[in-house]
């Protein structure tokens, strides 16, 4: 049924053909397109795509949903193939004999074998569950894990891996995705979690990140801010004096050529400072995983800036 050439107007607006209104409903249920001013059925017996049930609920759809986990790019077929689980019991949960038990180990070990068809696949299936073990470690959300995926594999797309440990250019992958997705984690961070020296992966990270062409903009020191504050469990006034220190001492170009770590360390020691909320610059230090060198530094030249005489 096709009513394009009644039902549409110059611009292409569906339209009434009775009262050239565009004031049209869809009443699901039916399947009916309705003009709302006259009420002339445009439209009938449309095909609903939607499920055959009905839910109310999250719990009521995921029991009539038969379809699986949406795809990921975490790994490395995404999702799509199926897993043999290693509960030896059967759908009504009875235990399987000790018969069943062996072949369903020995289906298992090829199920396993034959999800990866070469040695590419290999690598990124390695490098993925690096990827994910990381970001499990670092806490860090699904979204991070995903962009670290995409990136991973587009620099195996484009050969960046070869002559470069796996775990280098994975580490260097998340660290990227982290900086994109705004929840920044230092190299110190990372490196603590990965298997590869901090030197490596910040080596490795300026080179996909120029080869791929990430764009990436320095870290804002902010963005530290408040999980610093929390881990030193220091309030929301300190949390926003910090930010005003940052704010009003970038105006004047002193965070050009700093550490962003050590920039949002020391804002945090003088905050504590000016609240009465005194931390020690060893216990800032240890938090940021920066030098109290750093921080005394940083400190000084914040202080000066704002015009406060510590």
């Amino acid at each position: 049924m096709r009513e394009t050439d009644e039902t549409e107007d110059q611009e292409g607006v569906r339209v009434c053909p009775e009262c050239e209104s565009d004031n049209l409903v869809k009443d699901s249920d039916r399947g009916e397109l309705i003009c709302e001013d006259c009420g002339l059925v445009v439209e009938e017996e449309k095909i609903d795509p939607g499920p055959e049930w009905r839910a109310f609920n999250h719990q009521e759809r995921q029991q009539k949903s038969r379809v699986g986990a949406p795809t990921t790019q975490t790994m490395h077929d995404k999702g799509l193939t199926t897993t043999i689980d290693w509960k030896d019991k059967d759908a009504y949960g009875r235990s399987i004999s000790s018969k069943k038990r062996s072949q369903m180990h020995r289906l298992r070990k090829w199920q396993e074998r034959i999800r990866t068809k070469d040695a590419g696949e290999r690598n990124l299936q390695f490098a993925l569950s690096e990827i994910d073990r990381m970001a499990s470690a670092l806490g860090v959300p699904r979204s991070v894990r995903e962009v670290a995926s995409v990136i991973y594999r587009r620099a195996l797309k484009e050969d960046l891996i070869r002559g470069r440990s796996i775990e280098g250019v994975a580490t260097s992958a998340l660290y990227a995705a982290c900086r994109k997705e705004g929840i920044p984690r230092s190299l110190e961070e990372i490196s603590e979690v990965s298997r590869v020296e901090r030197k490596e992966i910040g080596r490795t990270y300026r080179y996909i990140s120029q080869e791929l062409g990430l764009e990436m903009r320095p870290v804002d020191p902010k963005k530290y801010v408040p999980r610093f504050c929390s881990e030193l469990e220091l309030s929301e006034e300190v949390q926003t004096k910090a930010n005003e220190i940052i704010e009003k001492t970038a105006e004047e170009g002193l965070l050009s050529g700093k550490s962003p770590t050590g920039y949002a360390a020391a804002a945090i020691y003088a905050a504590s400072l000016l609240c009465n909320e005194k931390k020690t610059q060893r216990e800032v230090a240890d938090v940021a995983q920066v030098t109290e060198v750093t921080i005394r530094n940083r400190y000084q030249e914040q202080i000066e800036a704002m015009g406060i005489h510590g």
